[in-house]
């Protein structure tokens, strides 16, 4: 074998040693990484067990509404304007519970939330997005007026499509209806002005 064709196996062999080693360099480094980059974020068993999530809403404009998830539930959190905070009043006759006086199934209201409105502050409002019924997800019907499947004097709230019941803009369920209590109200808090923590007072 010539000199040139015994350097040429040599740098190949070294070449196969170098991509080999850098190789596993990058698996061990990703392997080592990938623990300590979870450890910044709750872990999803956490999270099922009820692990508080927290939510930005710094760009949540007025009469609009952010989904969030808590413990596999659908969060709401509507801002709603000065127009819509003034129809909780107006409807309070037609309401099932309108002071909220049942207890969730999650326990108490928060005493923050024990009023009006249904929240600590009067325009944010948060809420399981699940129907007390029978567990379907009602769809936002925020514009008032006549609609399918909605009264004339509609003033704006959510509806389950399941089986027709109605929840006004604080999420109270309108008499007569299949659910048979308001939208439950998580235990929340402010972390700022621009972000709420949904959590589980008992864990």
């Amino acid at each position: 074998m010539s000199q040139n064709n015994s350097e040429s196996s040599v740098d190949s062999s070294k070449r196969t040693w170098i991509i080999t080693s850098a190789c596993a360099g990058v698996v061990g480094g990703i392997a080592a990484a990938t623990p300590f980059v979870a450890s910044f974020t709750p872990s999803e068993k956490a999270k099922a067990a009820g692990a508080p999530v927290e939510v930005d809403i710094s760009e949540l404009k007025p009469g609009e509404m952010k989904r969030a998830e808590w413990r596999g539930k659908p969060i709401w959190i509507m801002k709603r304007t000065p127009e819509q905070l003034a129809t909780l009043a107006q409807v309070e006759n037609q309401l099932a519970d309108p002071e909220s006086l049942r207890k969730q199934a999650s326990g108490d209201l928060m005493p923050s939330c024990r009023n009006q409105h249904r929240s600590i502050k009067p325009e944010i409002f948060v809420t399981v997005g699940i129907c007390t019924h029978l567990g379907c997800s009602p769809t936002d019907k925020f514009v008032p007026g006549p609609q399918p499947s909605l009264p004339d004097d509609w003033h704006g709230g959510f509806l389950c499509p399941c089986h027709g019941s109605t929840f006004d803009l604080a999420g109270r369920v309108y008499k007569n209806k299949p659910a048979p209590d308001n939208l439950e109200v998580p235990h929340h808090e402010y972390v700022s002005d621009t972000k709420i923590r949904i959590f589980d007072p008992n864990s």
